[in-house]
């Protein structure tokens, strides 16, 4: 409802601007990506370890923007995302859709609010996360930027409230959301359970940033409370239940001229009161965090280098405890990846990619993947090749 009043709103802004003649701050831009996955073992967006691998994760999105006053900004995008399953999961949907309102803009301070649907800001990477010239590599660290539960932390609908202050050393940045997240469902959440319905529950989201000399530092705390309301329905209970993830996220990255050094770690604390997680738990907290270094060898070239590490929960790194309650295989809980990848700039709206994992762990693989967790490989291995263009 939030998303549709403000395409509403946004659909009353182009009128009035078609009457002012600000149609000409109108944007249009789109992007397409196709990616071959190949795996020795376990799956990865589809049948990847099978065959001639996996063909099955393609993004395809169209955005549009218009300022149709000097203080207001509409802005929309429609997204296209198949990551495994069937071809009814790339239904294009509604990605974003705000009203962006600055009442204060000067030298010093900017301030703003948007309505509609926002993109969380959560992390470097979520607010763009699915636009490919964006990622520094073909797959987002998975250990902060889980795919398998993207919903849960991608957008929101309601309202962001952004502050920015420009300092003579550099400029701070804040925002605060308000709102629901996406629906979601079980198997994304990865519980195990026979429903898979899950309601959004009122949620927020912000993040404080700080970059320094023109970006060669960013600094940047991320912190969010994200609640559904899960439906129970098995041969034990039928009840509703209440889910809540509370995760931090410390970001920081140096920015030299030919290379940069990032790293992020997480903490993410999940809250299942009635205790229906795995284990008997009612809260589990996972540790997440990696280092990574990109080279830049010349305008179109770059190749990286990162280590991702994840424990599911950090009382239990090695899952031994979980193999032991009966849950399943140890290494589950656990994903230790060591990537290399490259990325070349064929032309301005044409990349070519390319990384190599090796990964200890399954921790981030999906169930819609890997329905049978006893039948995954701790140790496998994965190839992934993509081609982007954006106009």
């Amino acid at each position: 409802m939030k998303a549709c009043l403000a395409l509403w709103l946004m659909l009353a802004s182009v009128s009035n601007a078609w009457a002012n003649g600000a149609l000409d701050t109108l944007q249009v831009h789109g992007f397409l990506s196709q990616a071959l996955i190949v795996t020795d073992e376990n799956s990865f967006f589809g049948p990847s370890s099978e065959g001639g691998g996996s063909w099955q994760f393609t993004e395809l999105g169209a955005n549009v923007s218009l300022r149709p006053h000097e203080d207001i900004l509409l802005a929309a995008q429609v997204l296209s995302r198949r990551a495994g399953g069937d071809a009814s999961d790339a239904s294009p949907e509604l990605d974003y859709a705000v009203l962006d309102y600055q009442p204060i803009t000067t030298q010093q301070r900017t301030v703003g609010v948007q309505l509609g649907r926002f993109k969380n800001p959560y992390g470097f990477y979520n607010q763009t996360r699915d636009v490919a010239f964006t990622r520094p590599s073909i797959l987002l660290p998975q250990s902060i930027y889980f795919d398998r539960s993207r919903s849960l932390a991608l957008s929101g609908d309601g309202i962001n409230v952004y502050w920015e202050e420009r300092i003579p050393t550099g400029t701070f940045h804040a925002q605060l959301g308000l709102g629901y997240p996406q629906k979601t469902n079980s198997k994304e959440l990865n519980l195990g359970l026979t429903e898979e319905q899950a309601d959004p529950r009122f949620s927020t989201v912000g993040q404080l940033r700080y970059e320094h000399g023109g970006g060669n530092f960013i600094a940047a705390l991320s912190a969010a409370s994200i609640n559904y309301k899960l439906q129970i329905e098995n041969a034990e209970r039928s009840s509703r239940e209440n889910l809540r993830l509370t995760p931090w996220i410390i970001s920081l990255q140096y920015n030299a001229a030919d290379w940069s050094l990032t790293g992020e770690y997480g903490l993410r604390k999940l809250s299942l009161p009635n205790a229906i997680n795995l284990q008997g738990d009612s809260d589990i907290t996972s540790e997440s965090w990696y280092v990574q270094y990109i080279r830049r060898m010349d305008n179109n070239w770059r190749w990286l280098i990162r280590y991702d590490d994840l424990a599911n929960n950090r009382d239990d790194r090695s899952g031994n405890a979980y193999e032991a309650s009966g849950a399943g295989p140890d290494h589950s809980q656990y994903a230790r990846d060591i990537t290399l990848g490259a990325q070349w700039d064929i032309h301005p709206q044409v990349m070519l990619a390319a990384e190599y994992h090796h990964v200890n762990g399954t921790g981030w693989l999906s169930l819609q993947d890997n329905p049978d967790p006893d039948e995954t490989k701790a140790r496998w291995n994965m190839l992934l090749f993509q081609l982007s263009l954006r106009f």
